[in-house]
């Protein structure tokens, strides 16, 4: 299962306003994204030796307006098509100290968690929260490095009292899970990039069997936001070989918030049935003194220094 990027969506489409020279311009590019994402438009104008004009041209053939949009499609087009070898060998490239490297990945984080915040689907997040409210069970699904996300989703969902799972293990006791679910319940489906297959064909089954299903995912056009229902979107992109979840993190805290605020009354009467373990309960590690140390010894009193006696 293929998932084409943005721009390789925008390129197809722009095909009949591409002469052949410019066609195979963005072909060249699109094919070494690892060599051209971190270029600018006169480095990538050096590069292909062509004039500066000639790049903003064509990228606006492509139907951009900027250089800096076509550079972050560029960019997401690299990290969802390269392997955590060669993303590690593109950032080994980059001059710079180890010091760089790290405020470098920090940069990248913080820009995915603005561009959350300054696109934040509010209607999605709602719209997921209340049918979680209405679901008989939660599904959420995640494999490897997302099954970190779909954990904490479900935990979270669980003081709140819902019946939300994220299933772990073989891909057996996966596809076991989907097939007790029905559409009353409601599936969560987590990948980013060009999604696991694990993951993509529990959400196809679940919806085989009628049960709504929700995306998580990094564009609208990975195959879970092509095959969801309803789609919510969180950047990945990232220098770092493991991407960045800072983004989809916060979506999920997001989305618990909503799904506490919705019902506040509820959330309050079910969270204060747990108000006592966590006040005193023997949930919080309590140090116990060390019974060779625990008597105290009686004050010693000053000696007093002998009197001379002068004559």
């Amino acid at each position: 299962m293929t998932t084409r990027s943005e721009i390789e969506a925008r390129f197809t489409q722009a095909q009949t306003r591409l002469n052949p020279h410019r066609r195979q311009l963005v072909q060249a590019i699109l094919d070494s994204p690892s060599e051209t994402f971190f270029l600018s438009s006169r480095q990538l104008a050096h590069r292909y030796r062509v004039d500066p004009a000639t790049i903003v041209r064509t990228i606006q053939a492509l139907g951009y307006e900027r250089f800096a949009d076509f550079a972050a499609d560029l960019r997401q087009h690299f990290v969802t098509r390269l392997t955590p070898y060669q993303i590690m060998e593109a950032s080994a490239r980059v001059k710079g100290t180890v010091t760089d490297h790290v405020l470098h990945t920090l940069e990248r984080d913080t820009e995915n968690l603005e561009n959350l915040r300054a696109h934040l689907n509010t209607a999605g997040i709602l719209d997921l929260a209340s049918r979680i409210h209405g679901a008989r069970r939660i599904g959420i699904i995640g494999v490897d490095l997302a099954a970190t996300l779909s954990s904490f989703l479900a935990y979270g969902l669980l003081p709140l009292g819902f019946a939300a799972e994220a299933p772990m293990g073989s891909s057996g006791n996966l596809y076991h899970k989907i097939r007790t679910l029905t559409n009353k319940d409601l599936l969560i489906a987590v990948s980013f990039g060009r999604c696991l297959k694990e993951t993509v064909d529990a959400m196809l089954r679940a919806r085989e069997r009628g049960v709504p299903c929700f995306g998580i995912t990094d564009t609208e056009t990975t195959p879970i936001a092509r095959h969801a229902d309803y789609v919510l979107i969180a950047a990945t992109t990232s220098p770092a070989f493991t991407g960045s979840y800072v983004a989809p993190l916060a979506l999920c805290n997001a989305i618990l918030v909503a799904c506490a605020h919705i019902k506040p009354k509820r959330s309050l009467a079910i969270l204060r049935q747990s108000e006592t373990e966590y006040r005193s309960g023997p949930r919080w590690y309590d140090e116990v003194p060390d019974s060779s140390t625990d008597r105290l010894e009686a004050p010693r009193r000053p000696r007093r220094r002998p009197t001379v006696a002068t004559s």
